[in-house]
């Protein structure tokens, strides 16, 4: 049958592109959530993966498009959309949150229709996309301030829902995070839809969390039946909880450990210096574990995030 997400209709066997209307910019040019829909030409599931919630984050734009570029739709069962750059005005600013209104719309979900253009933007989403698909994935980088590990975020209290797609991303850390709300994986496990978040990579662009990026979706279409072959999955999971260190001190932030690294607990991770090199600040792990997240921009101001810690909670055996 045709699929149709907001105005973008598709017809079995075919491949289009189209943008959701959200607003209109200063300068008269149509504002909107862009796509890609790739309908199979047998039935199946509704896949959505989005990139750049962030407009920093460009590694997973890039996996969506390949994604999709490299999506047969003679041999795809279902329907697989893509949205390359969810929040694109933030894209345009090169930065994390919107250069129209500053918000950061990984935490405003689900929105407000009357709101401010990022607000509007996520209830568009919560309205036209979460509907018309069966499960979302939402790829993530460190962005341009740090680097993360690859990692799966389930949201805690949807393991039911969510943990076969986030076993069948393929990363080894299984984050039971999400504890903040206003996300929009948190909507669609809201509305009964399997959600996860897929993290790898950050400080700068790199082909290796492209092509991570891209393993993960088609392992997870493999794992939905949307193309041939068995999902891989792995012997087992480590499950971690995360820990925000925030520096008690502005300065100059000097790494001294990497992402995926474990950590004993008082292992030195990172310092903060003055323009002298005199050390103001040390931020040591908290318990024994696992570098998750580090920051990789210099500048470091009282109250910025620098390191995020994972405490070891157990092991998943799918």
């Amino acid at each position: 049958m045709t699929y149709t997400i907001g105005p973008v209709s598709c017809a079995p066997g075919e491949r289009v592109q189209g943008l959701i209307p959200v607003g209109v910019s200063t300068y008269g040019v149509d504002l909107g959530i862009p796509l890609i829909v790739v309908n199979g030409a047998e039935p199946g599931p509704v896949l959505c993966v989005d990139g750049g919630v962030h407009g920093d984050e460009y590694d997973g734009m890039e996996a969506v498009r390949r994604v999709l570029d490299e999506t047969d739709p003679a041999t795809l069962r279902g329907t697989l959309v893509g949205i390359p750059c969810v929040n694109t005005p933030a894209f345009e600013a090169a930065a994390r949150t919107s250069g129209l209104d500053h918000a950061n719309l990984n935490r405003i979900f689900p929105g407000d229709p009357d709101g401010s253009y990022s607000l509007r933007l996520a209830a568009t989403f919560v309205e036209q996309v979460i509907p018309a698909v069966d499960a979302l994935v939402d790829l993530h980088t460190g962005g341009a301030y740090g680097e993360i590990a690859p990692l799966t975020i389930v949201q805690g209290g949807y393991e039911e829902l969510a943990t076969g797609i986030g076993l069948a991303a393929g990363h080894p850390l299984i984050w039971k995070g999400g504890k903040w709300g206003g996300t929009a994986r948190l909507s669609a496990l809201q509305a009964g839809k399997p959600a996860i978040t897929v993290e790898a990579g950050g400080g700068t662009y790199r082909e290796e969390t492209v092509a991570l990026h891209v393993r993960s979706v088609r392992n997870i279409m493999r794992h939905l039946g949307m193309i041939d072959g068995a999902a891989e999955l792995l012997g087992s999971y480590t499950e971690v909880s995360g820990t925000f260190a925030r520096s008690a001190a502005g300065g100059f932030f000097l790494g001294h450990a990497d992402p995926s690294e474990e950590c004993k607990q008082g292992d030195l991770i990172g310092r903060v210096v003055d323009h002298y090199g005199a050390t103001l600040e040390e931020i040591r792990a908290p318990q024994d574990g696992i570098v998750l997240w580090v920051r990789r921009i210099r500048t470091v101001r009282t109250g910025d995030e620098v390191v995020i810690f994972g405490a070891v909670e157990g092991e998943i055996r799918p």
